[in-house]
């Protein structure tokens, strides 16, 4: 019998997406999984998308992403961890695909380089990948390093080990496994997955000022210096 993968999603007030990335995640071809949904403080309508549906509903007062990925994986059944995000959706295949090296013994974890953008006809979204010399329908490029600093999938034995994300809500705290464990998640091939580029100017604005805020606390003074200047209304 295969093992019950655990796939652990925070949601803050995201009541246009939820409901596409829970129905593609209940038809992957990869059996047992159990899905987990933390609501983090909503105030729109996820919470009442979320009820409606086959997953567990979890609440917390809003606290960011980090502890709420944390709540979801203390309640977790499964030996294997998935983290995902409530804009994304899925290929059919993602989870079989994205475990295949943890369940053959071969890694503690996995990234998959197969990110696509899922509006790659707007115009804006067109745009914020020129901005990062990426290409129009990707969201990680075929040359990234086949070792990364974000887990999607890990050992759940492994994620308690360290007692999971840190929580001070930088951008990068889904990096501090990887810090925390002194190592990287492996590629796992195929598992395609979608997100959502910004689809308009505020949007852009709002995202690229999230970025640029919290790579300005967490980053090298080079990296302040950039931040303070690539991601600044004017340019």
């Amino acid at each position: 019998m295969k093992d019950l993968v655990s796939i652990v999603i925070p949601v803050f007030n995201e009541e246009n997406v939820i409901e596409d990335c829970l129905k593609s995640l209940e038809k992957q071809s990869y059996k047992p999984i159990e899905i987990i949904v933390v609501d983090d403080g909503s105030t729109d309508k996820s919470k009442n998308i979320v009820e409606k549906l086959d997953v567990k509903l979890l609440t917390q007062n809003h606290k960011g992403p980090g502890p709420a990925r944390n709540f979801g994986a203390s309640r977790a059944e499964g030996n294997t961890l998935v983290f995902v995000d409530s804009d994304m959706t899925f290929d059919k295949n993602f989870i079989k695909d994205l475990i295949a090296p943890i369940s053959e013994g071969k890694e503690i974890g996995t990234f998959s380089k197969n990110e696509m953008v899922s509006n790659p006809e707007n115009i804006w979204s067109m745009c914020w990948n020129i901005n990062r010399n990426w290409p129009y329908d990707r969201m990680i490029t075929q040359e990234y390093p086949d070792r990364a600093p974000v887990y999607r999938a890990i050992l759940k034995k492994e994620f308690d080990k360290v007692s999971g994300f840190d929580t001070n809500g930088q951008y990068t705290d889904d990096w501090s496994l990887s810090r925390k464990l002194n190592k990287k998640s492996a590629l796992a091939k195929g598992a395609v997955y979608y997100h959502s580029n910004p689809t308009s100017l505020k949007e852009v604005f709002s995202q690229a000022r999230w970025i640029g805020k919290n790579e300005f606390i967490a980053g090298s003074t080079v990296r302040k210096f950039k931040s303070i200047v690539f991601y600044s209304p004017l340019f």
